[in-house]
This record gives C-alpha cells, sequence and structure tokens, in this order.
C-alpha cells in the first residue's frame, strides 16, 4: 500500500480490514460538519477519513484531492468495505467518503449536515474513482 505526501508515495502497512474501518467510522455517525474539522467535534470530508483511517496507523493528507493519489486505484464494480472513493464538480476532485458496502457510503457531506451514510443512487455526486488503502 501506498500513502502520497507532497507528491511522494511512501509504503505503508495497515492491518486493519475493510470491515473494521466502516465499524470505527460509524461510531461517528451524527458529528457535524465543519469545514475544516479534522476531530470528533465536527469533520469535513477529508478530515473524516483522515481521521478514521489514522485510528489504524495510515497517514493521509487533509484534502480530497490529495487522498485521491493515495493507495491502489479501484474500479467501481470491484469496490469493498473501507475503499476510499471520490466524487468531483466538474474537473476537480471535490469529496471523499468511505465505502460501506451495498452501493452506500459514509462521509461528512456539507455546511449543516452530519456524517451519516448515503447511497450512490440518492446522491447528487459525481462518482469519479476509488482507491483501497485497507487489506
Amino acid at each position: 500500500m501506498y500513502v502520497a505526501t507532497r507528491g511522494q508515495k511512501r509504503s505503508l502497512s495497515i492491518s486493519a480490514s475493510g470491515s473494521q474501518i466502516v465499524a470505527y467510522a460509524e461510531k461517528f455517525i451524527g458529528v457535524p460538519y465543519s469545514h475544516g474539522g479534522s476531530t470528533p467535534e465536527g469533520f469535513d470530508c477529508s478530515g473524516f477519513t483522515r481521521y478514521v483511517y489514522e485510528n489504524f496507523g495510515a497517514s493521509l493528507p487533509h484534502s480530497s484531492a490529495s487522498q485521491y493519489s493515495c493507495g491502489t486505484t479501484v474500479n467501481k464494480s470491484q469496490l469493498q468495505p473501507g475503499d476510499l472513493i471520490f466524487f468531483s464538480n466538474s474537473s476537480n476532485i471535490s469529496h471523499v467518503g468511505i465505502y460501506v458496502g451495498g452501493g452506500k457510503f459514509i462521509h461528512s457531506p456539507q455546511t449543516g449536515d452530519h456524517v451519516k451514510i448515503s447511497s450512490f443512487s440518492s446522491s447528487n455526486l459525481n462518482y469519479c474513482g476509488a482507491v483501497r488503502i485497507a487489506q
């Protein structure tokens, strides 16, 4: 596994399974969105994914676009729980969440909202890719 830090990749080993990552992430359902937030008092999208993965020893950058360059790219048809999934607005990556399975993901969506589980089918976000950090 790899994590990008300031444009460089370095090897990273995480002993957690995707289901362990999802179970930990679900503990934060209901935590309010906070722009720039990266603690259980309030998360933005990349602060949330960073905090969750940090619990398992992964050091991710606090930017959805930077997190997109971490790990191993996976096709949408091969998503597994714990994969980071990314969304874009026009040409830029603008959002990240954690795939939980069954076409759903957990994320901290926007101001006035909170950490929650959403489905691809009901989301107005434009899916653009995924990476796998956990084994």
